[in-house]
């Protein structure tokens, strides 16, 4: 009986070996791209550009700390310029993901050290405060408005890629034409379910919304009112009572009304611009926040049929000014 040579079979064993780890990059390639787009079905977010341009699509996640950062830039009154420049640059920092790791110490949507005076880990992992930090930042960087993007982004990040920022400048401009208001309905949400059972109703709303713009951004209440009273050297409003309705709004029923107001719009913005800011502040949250319908400018944005988009609405609820951005949470 001869002894068969067991040459071919020392050569075969690389060539198992090879095409196993090819397997698993292709693997690790495949759920890298779902874990980026959400995978096939999965709730989007969608940016519509102008004219033949290309559609902008992004998950609810990145959608939500979008307008965060949008909202933090308005409420600060910075120009749309210094939007573009921060979306730009958590596109490219963490993919617009509030993520807890990064090089070295960084942390976060624009990936901040602590070790560089950044804040702490916890402050960092809050998107408004690390939002409020970069544009500190920027705003220090003398002309930043004028300067290319990359460059004003590179001033404050100072990262080890600089020209890396310059290729998310057209979407970051697109995204921060539809949460400044700038282009109107321009970014809808096709998530027909809450990210959780977790309830909170218009009061979660009305304090997102409150912590991100600002309290200007809804009209003072008897409640403040009350409280200004009672601090040395402050006396009531006596306008509070305008906001006795969003009040009672907030309080009693899942409803939130947000009248839209002149002088908090963003870079100068008419009231119709301040409207869109907000409603659509409110779709690219709609998942958190477990918001059911938005109603704004005679548009209308359901949960129930969210694949549809911005629809024409049938009418504005009785009584109620056909200006004023309506939110409808889950019961």
């Amino acid at each position: 009986m001869s002894v068969q040579p067991t040459a071919p079979v020392r050569r075969k064993r690389p060539l198992r070996i090879a095409a196993a780890f090819a397997v698993l990059i292709g693997l690790a390639v495949y759920l890298l791209v779902q874990y980026v787009t959400g995978g096939p079905g999965a709730p989007k977010c969608v940016v519509r550009a102008e004219g033949d341009g290309e559609p902008y699509e992004l998950s609810p996640e990145q959608a939500a700390n979008a307008a965060t950062i949008a909202a933090v830039g308005s409420a600060r009154g910075l120009p749309e310029r210094a939007v573009t420049i921060a979306l730009a640059t958590a596109m490219q920092e963490s993919g617009l993901r509030n993520i807890d790791f990064g090089d070295r110490d960084s942390v976060g949507l624009f990936q901040q050290r602590p070790s560089q005076d950044w804040g702490t880990v916890e402050q960092i992992m809050d998107p408004v405060y690390a939002a409020g930090e970069f544009y500190t930042h920027l705003a220090e960087v003398p002309g930043y408005s004028r300067l290319p993007l990359t460059v004003a982004a590179q001033k404050v990040q100072r990262s080890g890629y600089p020209q890396a920022y310059a290729k998310h400048e057209a979407r970051a401009a697109l995204l921060t034409g539809a949460l400044t208001g700038r282009d109107p309905a321009a970014l809808s949400c096709s998530q027909s379910r809450p990210v959780d059972a977790s309830t909170g109703g218009a009061a979660a709303v009305r304090d997102k919304l409150v912590r991100e713009f600002g309290p200007d951004v809804l009209p003072r209440t008897a409640a403040d009112g009350a409280a200004d009273a009672k601090r040395p050297g402050k006396r009531a409003d006596a306008g509070g009572g305008a906001g006795k309705s969003a009040e009672k709004d907030t309080e009693k029923s899942n409803v939130l009304t947000v009248p839209v107001q002149r002088d908090a719009a963003m870079g100068g913005g008419g009231p119709e611009q301040r409207g869109w800011e907000l409603a659509s502040w409110a779709v690219a949250h709609a998942g958190e926040l477990r918001i059911e319908q938005i109603t704004y400018g005679g548009r209308r944005w359901s949960a129930a049929d969210a694949e549809e988009g911005w629809q024409k609405a049938d009418g504005d609820a009785p009584g109620r000014d056909s200006t004023d951005v309506r939110i409808v949470t889950a019961q």
